[in-house]
């Protein structure tokens, strides 16, 4: 009984350690509001694609700590299931190492999915993604 109990706290202190980081970036990456007046249209959408590159870092680096989180709970259920093989099924702790080998191999696989559908020549999103498109810069917007 314990430790389960142990398990599930284990498991929404990693949903509130994640919670937190999400919430923290997006009160971060907010821009200042400004001192007067109404921001155009173009500042507005250039303000939030601006913060895709965040947002971006931010699923990267949670696939991370949760794949991390996954794969040391299955290493806690091997255990479980050694010490007590009727209690706890093997099937259980193999769907959770699998569960934290994808989550942790997921921003690779996004890169690499993006280079097979996209071409070599494309660029991964972010604070400066929206450069590359044909069409859309910096300085167009400005004009």
């Amino acid at each position: 009984m314990a430790k389960h109990f142990l398990n599930k706290r284990f498991f929404r202190g990693l949903l509130v350690l994640l919670s937190m980081i999400a919430a923290s970036s997006l009160v971060l990456a907010a821009p200042a509001p400004a001192s007067g007046g109404v921001d155009s249209l173009s500042t507005v959408a250039t303000n939030i694609t601006g913060n895709f590159g965040a947002l971006a870092k931010m699923i990267t680096a949670a696939a991370y700590v949760a794949g991390f989180g996954f794969a040391f709970a299955a290493i806690l259920k091997f255990k479980a299931h050694k010490d007590n093989p009727q209690q706890i099924p093997v099937g259980t702790p193999i769907a959770l190492l699998f569960v934290g080998a994808a989550l942790i191999f997921l921003p690779t696989l996004f890169s690499v999915s993006g280079a097979t559908v996209f071409g070599s020549g494309a660029s991964v999103g972010g604070s400066s993604g929206m450069d590359n498109v044909p069409g859309f810069s910096q300085q167009s917007s400005d004009k």
